[in-house]
């Protein structure tokens, strides 16, 4: 049970960490930086940083067997790649509030694939939960006042869901056989080289790393350099969040990752409330209480589908 409730604090801690990266990233990208080349130096450094631990705490992480290396680049290209490439797409043609909610359907097609291909009993209270956190994801997002559903926008959006099915599913397979830190590794290792294959570094934007960024909402007025935002972008928004997250599946199921992973819109808003100014409206903060509410449903039911 201890390991459990650890494993939760750890995904709860992930979701809170990827939040608060939403703010900084959104300083960064509106001082000019493309979001493909935040994401490029983004997976690259944490990538480095992993590497360089992993490696100097239990030797090469990126050993393994050569039966292995299919399913590790698999996962590397759909659940880390593959997750962040069509979030982009999918954002460019939809409202980012529509293309998130269709983003975090990944707990229903996990508690879906669970029932139907495993066949493992899925008790009534994850869908009653499932259910609750949807809804309350619409309210939060208020979809209804940007509700254009461009069609490829839309199978980008389903696309990144299925990434991110995936990579819940793949990260607990895994854990089985390599640690976290080796699978983490493997997957931004694969990602970075992905990026620098369509997105060669000498073409890489240097100059957004030399500016000082002006800082938005309750830092208005106040400057910070690019690169000191991109290196906590790198450290706080890819290494601590992921590391934590990955830590967590392990220690609880990949349905408990993908329900406590739907906290993340609701923290944004809350960091967004808090340093940029933004606010929420009654119905929005209603959104966020039905969330919270389906999520610690859906939490107690998921534990019991694996």
């Amino acid at each position: 049970m201890l390991t459990k409730y650890r494993g939760e604090l750890l995904l709860a801690l992930g979701a809170l960490f990827f939040s608060a990266n939403g703010t900084v990233s959104k300083w960064v990208l509106e001082s000019g930086m493309p979001p493909w080349r935040l994401t490029e130096i983004r997976s690259t450094g944490a990538f480095i940083v992993l590497f360089t631990i992993a490696l100097i705490r239990t030797g090469n992480p990126l050993r393994a067997k050569l039966n292995e290396i299919p399913k590790l680049l698999l996962f590397g290209i759909i659940g880390f790649a593959g997750v962040q490439t069509t979030y982009f797409y999918s954002i460019q043609r939809l409202p980012v509030s529509i293309a998130l909610i269709i983003e975090f359907t990944s707990p229903l097609w996990i508690a879906l694939w669970l029932r139907f291909v495993r066949k493992r009993a899925v008790a009534k209270t994850m869908w009653i939960g499932l259910t609750f956190a949807f809804v309350g994801l619409i309210l939060l997002a208020q979809v209804w006042k940007g509700l254009t559903l461009n069609g490829l926008g839309l199978l980008g959006a389903l696309a990144s869901a299925f990434a991110l099915t995936v990579y819940f599913l793949q990260s607990k397979g895994m854990s089985a056989t390599r640690t976290s830190s080796e699978i983490l590794t493997w997957g931004l290792g694969v990602t970075a080289l992905f990026y620098a294959l369509i997105m060669p570094w000498w073409s890489f934007p240097v100059h957004n790393l030399t500016k000082q960024v002006e800082l938005l909402g309750r830092f208005h007025g106040h400057h910070a350099p690019g690169w000191l935002l991109v290196l906590s972008v790198i450290i706080f928004g890819t290494v601590i969040p992921y590391s934590c997250v990955m830590a967590g599946i392990i220690h609880t199921t990949a349905s408990t990752g993908s329900v406590i992973g739907m906290l993340e819109p609701v923290l944004a808003g809350g960091f967004a409330w808090i340093l940029l100014g933004e606010r929420f409206n009654l119905i929005q903060l209603i959104g966020a209480v039905v969330v919270l509410a389906g999520i610690a449903v859906a939490d107690r039911a998921s534990a019991t589908t694996e």
